[in-house]
């Protein structure tokens, strides 16, 4: 399809961006959408402008099973820098408190950053995407604004002590979905009784993707031409952005139905109440809820 085309290409898939430092995720999302002339695109597990690594950008009907990929497990490299707390939890913002640090040996540190794992409550920071009656909290941290945030329970699967030098504790965390990295820093800094904010983030994993499956937007420029061939070679099926959801085939008449929003009897008997559904051809239909009883309603459809 031509570019002159105003209204954008019908394309469905995935594409498993790296995104650098410096670029909100609606800013690189912007981007990719121009770059592949999508007609729709959206983006799933925001990243900081100052983070970088695993944005997965979602073309056409794969943004509909953009919450699914959000239930996803994270993991990520940090550098957090002892002493120092910033307003924002990171090193873009206003440092608001320094304390001692030096005195902490590295045995100290390592010891307060693994006491975190496992099944923890975390109070997410006043700059994050959270709402209050509608607002954005970042929007209300701008105007000095500080509202009480509930701690909300989240697990930390996994920290790999990596290195404690100069101030600058680097850990390796994996995390469940909904965990603040820059609340873990400011929590071991507070463990500390020195403070801590972020000086490096990097998403290196994203539910079963990892960093190497990623493409830069730089190298995606590179692969522009007219016919797009290039570039629509690194867009991912959107099935198969869902390993852990079970696949099921329809028979003819049930893919009918299910394309109309009608409910289907199933022989599927397992314990995920959210199945992957295809045609008879193989071709993927979208997400169905399975209810005890072995109906399958329409969730999310490509259709």
């Amino acid at each position: 399809m031509s570019r002159r085309n105003p209204k954008g290409r019908n394309i469905n898939g995935i594409v498993l961006l790296d995104k650098d430092t410096g670029l909100s995720s609606n800013a690189a999302l912007q981007k990719v959408k121009r770059l592949f002339f999508a007609k729709k695109a959206g983006h799933t597990g925001s990243l900081d402008p100052l983070a970088s690594g695993i944005l997965p950008i979602c073309l056409g009907q794969a943004t509909k099973v953009a919450q699914f990929l959000l239930d996803d497990d994270k993991r990520y490299f940090v550098r957090g820098q002892l002493g120092e707390t910033t307003d924002t939890g990171d090193c873009e913002g206003e440092i608001i408190k320094t304390q001692k640090y030096k005195q902490l040996t590295q045995a100290e540190v390592r010891a307060a950053a693994l006491s975190f794992l496992g099944d923890i409550l975390q109070v997410p920071p006043m700059y994050s995407a959270l709402k209050k009656d509608g607002q954005p909290l970042y929007k209300l941290a701008r105007q000095g604004i500080e509202i009480e945030r509930p701690a909300r329970p989240v697990t930390i699967h996994n920290i790999e002590f990596i290195s404690y030098e100069k101030g600058i504790i680097t850990l390796d965390v994996s995390c469940s979905k909904g965990t603040y990295i820059r609340s873990l820093i400011q929590d071991i800094g507070d463990k500390l009784g020195c403070g801590a904010h972020v000086i490096e983030l990097r998403r290196t994993g994203f539910a079963h993707i990892n960093i190497g499956e990623t493409i830069k937007f730089s190298e995606l420029e590179a692969l522009t031409t007219e016919d797009f061939q290039l570039l629509d070679a690194h867009i991912f099926p959107s099935e198969n952005m869902l390993p852990n959801i079970k696949n099921i085939c329809l028979d003819a008449q049930q893919t009918i139905d299910i394309k109309y929003g009608r409910t289907i009897l199933s022989e599927y008997k397992g314990e995920q109440d959210m199945l992957k559904l295809f045609d008879p051809e193989q071709q993927f239909l979208g997400i169905g809820k399975l209810t005890p009883d072995g109906i399958i309603a329409p969730k999310r459809l490509f259709v």
